[in-house]
């Protein structure tokens, strides 16, 4: 069960809060609540097709069933592991940033408890991505993982992020992103496997460098000096 009360919308109101979400969040970005809503009423053939691709594929199909939660009580083992582990970079990128994995807003807008859970997977598996692709927390790196993340699910969000997130650039950032960040983002988000499909907490004692590996990931190059 996904907490958090849902609401069902019609059309007219979906476009309504979508547009409402869009223009909030371009102002004030760090608006997750704005973010999440904006994803989850532009999203849902994206998340449809996301759900179906999971329910393809073994590993996706048990996430379904299962559904693991990014939150403390299920994740909190990963600040004990070993240090070369996929589960101890996460922790170490959550701890040296002060996040917890409680901090994510509910699902509100999804009409099936599937689509729910689909989305809320796809909200909180943002940091593992951020962890497997090396990237860091600021503009640019939010804005190249956006690019991954819409090569992964095709969702309108992160498509709009990216083009919010690069009309905030300085000159020097922009020229630093397109030319270097943004041609790495297209071509990881492609070679990568179906990261959507991924049971990442079972995969917390494995090496870091064995699970970018195995899912055909390409950590984010050094920027240029």
């Amino acid at each position: 069960m996904i907490e958090g009360v849902r609401i069902r919308l019609n059309g007219w109101q979906q476009a309504a809060v979508a547009v409402g979400s869009a223009v909030g969040a371009l102002f004030d970005p760090r608006r997750a609540d704005l973010i999440a809503a904006l994803g989850e009423t532009t999203g849902k053939p994206a998340f449809e097709r996301v759900l179906e691709r999971m329910k393809k594929s073994p590993e996706g199909r048990a996430v379904l069933l299962e559904r693991p939660r990014v939150i403390s009580a299920q994740v909190g083992h990963a600040w004990d592991l070993p240090a070369n582990t996929f589960g101890a970079a996460y922790a170490r990128f959550m701890g040296s940033r002060n996040f917890s994995p409680d901090d994510r807003p509910p699902v509100r807008f999804m009409e099936t408890e599937e689509l729910a859970y689909v989305a809320m997977r796809a909200r909180e598996v943002h940091d593992f991505w951020h962890t497997l692709f090396g990237l860091p927390t600021n503009l640019i790196g939010e804005s190249a993982l956006k690019v991954i993340e819409f090569e992964q699910m095709y969702l309108p969000m992160c498509l709009m992020s990216v083009v919010g997130g690069t009309a905030r650039f300085t000159e020097k950032q922009r020229k630093l992103f397109f030319q270097h960040y943004f041609p790495w983002a297209v071509r990881a988000g492609m070679q990568s496997k179906d990261l959507m499909c991924v049971y990442y907490e079972k995969h917390f004692h494995e090496d870091l460098e064995d699970v970018r590996r195995k899912l055909g990931i390409t950590p984010a190059p050094a920027a240029p000096s």
